[in-house]
This record gives C-alpha cells, structure tokens and sequence, in this order.
C-alpha cells in the first residue's frame, strides 16, 4: 500500500513539473510574440507629414522644360503654373496637363534657379544671388521690356531657392552653398518687399548637424534647392535635390522634421511650391530616360 502511495506521489509530481514546463515555455512565447508584435509597431513610425510622399500625381513637362528648375502659382492658383529652366532666361506658363507652354523672355543666357511671384511681381533669381523683377502682366508680350535686376543684395555665394510670402511681404533668398569660407549651416535672407525695393529683415541659417541629427545620419553637408510656405499652417518646406530630403520648419526656420524623398519619382527635385487648396508640388529635371516633370502630392483628409 505504501509503494503505490509513493508511486502516485512520484507520477503526480512528475505531472505537475510537466504543467510548469508548458506554461513556462507558453510563457516565454507569449512574451517574445508581445514583443516581435510591440517592435513591429515602432520600428516604422507612422509619419506626421500631411502628404504621402511615395503616392504623386506626375505631370510631364514639354521638351523645352526638360531642366525645369523653379515653379510657382499667382495666388495660388492651380490651372496655371509658371516656371524656369537653369539655362534661359525665359519665363515659363502652361496647365499641368498641356503638352506645350507659352514664354516670356525676361533675360539672356544665365544660371536661372527659382521664382517667385508677389504684388503681381515676379522674381527670378540667378544662382549669384541677383534678382530680377518684372510685372506679371508683361507675360503677354514675348519679351519683357523694362526688367529691374538688383544686385549685392545677398553676400557672395550660390543661392537656388527664392520664396515670397505675399501676405507678410516678405521675400527670402537661401543659400545653397557658400563659396568661400567653412559653414556648417545654411542661410536664409528676409527682405520686406515693396514698391519694387527689397529691405533687409534679419538672417536665418538651418543646421547641418541638427538636421542631419533628425535625418538619422552621422554627418551631412545641407545642399537645398527650394524652399515654399505652406499657407495653411505657416510651415517652411526645404527642399535638397542634393540630399534628396525634405526639411520642414515653423515660420521662424526653426527644424520640426526631415523626410527623405525615395523611389525612383525624385530624378532631380528642383522646385517646390503650393496651391490655394494646400496641396504640395515638386518639379524634377527630366533624365535619360525621363522627361522633366511636376508631381502633387494632394493634402490627407
């Protein structure tokens, strides 16, 4: 009788020890899914942007903006967009969808980067930093006859990006690369325009460091090519074809954020610039294979 006490004893044991073996190793799989499941979750952060970056509308442009450089919209008007290429010193007109555009000459050969359009004035700036300005209502003409151009306004260096924000009057120059000298940021230059003069209004630089901290690299030399406001919200869109990034900030160029521009949309991102309903534009220099274009990126719901 005291045998078969024991033996139930030792099988009951053994049943137990069992039990606890599954429950631990259950355990430990419910612990390990947990957190395959909780690394999922973190390891692709969803984006703040209000713009799906991997999902445009593409535009090709006719042949001759195959280098389409700058573009912008008068009051932010969608049914008609203006434009430069790097070479002419021709302005641009055409629908998105048209197959051919209409131009202006406004200059002579030269390195043409970006517009911009306020008090019905546009602005084109040479990639020297000078500006040259000339009413909207000349685009009729094939050629622009009184052009004032403004030079030694910014100091010597090589600026691709020209903003205007028609409601503060405000016009802003940035830098992309600075000829002389070490820098380990990027400058921006404020004027208040008005009466066709341009005012100084303080000076505002973008880091390398701090932007390529929040781009996840270790090191990063700030190349931008344009820059636009976002009329909705009041944030600067930087845009770097060189780095293939976009910076965001508050009004002040304070760095909110930065998105990389992946795929193979992004060829050669030189302009950049917004609509009345705040949907976001970016041109691209067309390739070997490719004809230079404009993508929007409409506003999320």
């Amino acid at each position: 009788m005291n045998k078969n006490k024991t033996k139930i004893t030792a099988v009951a044991a053994l049943m137990t020890l069992a039990f606890a073996g599954v429950s631990c190793v259950n355990e430990k799989h419910d612990d390990k899914a947990a957190s395959t499941e909780e690394t999922a979750k973190t390891s692709t952060p969803k984006s703040d942007l209000p713009y799906d970056l991997s999902n445009p509308v593409k535009y090709n442009m006719p042949q001759n903006l195959f280098e389409i450089s700058g573009i912008v919209f008068h009051k932010g008007d969608p049914s008609r967009v203006f434009a430069i290429q790097d070479e002419d010193g021709d302005l641009f007109y055409l629908g998105l969808e048209d197959k051919e555009s209409k131009f202006t000459k406004f200059g002579g050969k030269g390195d043409y980067e970006d517009l911009a359009i306020i008090n019905d004035q546009i602005i084109v700036l040479k990639s020297n930093g000078e500006l040259h300005t000339f009413p909207i209502s000349e685009i009729n003409k094939p050629e622009v006859a009184n052009v004032v151009k403004t030079k030694d306004l910014v100091p010597k260096a090589e600026y691709e990006g020209l903003a205007a924000d028609e409601k503060a009057g405000m016009v802003y120059v940035l830098t992309k690369e600075v000829k002389k000298g070490k820098k380990d940021e990027t400058e921006i230059f404020a004027f208040k325009f008005d009466g066709g003069k341009f005012t100084p209004r303080g000076t505002f630089a973008l880091s390398y460091k701090e932007i390529a901290d929040l781009a996840g690299e270790s090191k990063m030399k700030f190349r931008p090519s344009a820059l636009a406001k976002n009329p909705s919200t009041g944030e600067w869109y930087v845009l770097s074809s060189m780095n293939k990034l976009l910076v965001v900030t508050d009004a002040d160029f304070k760095i909110k954020g930065t998105y990389p521009l992946k795929g193979g949309a992004f060829n050669q991102p030189e302009g950049i610039a917004f609509d009345r309903d705040n949907n976001l534009y970016i041109s691209n220099e067309g390739g070997t294979l490719a004809a230079g274009n404009i993508l929007m990126f409409k506003v999320k719901k």
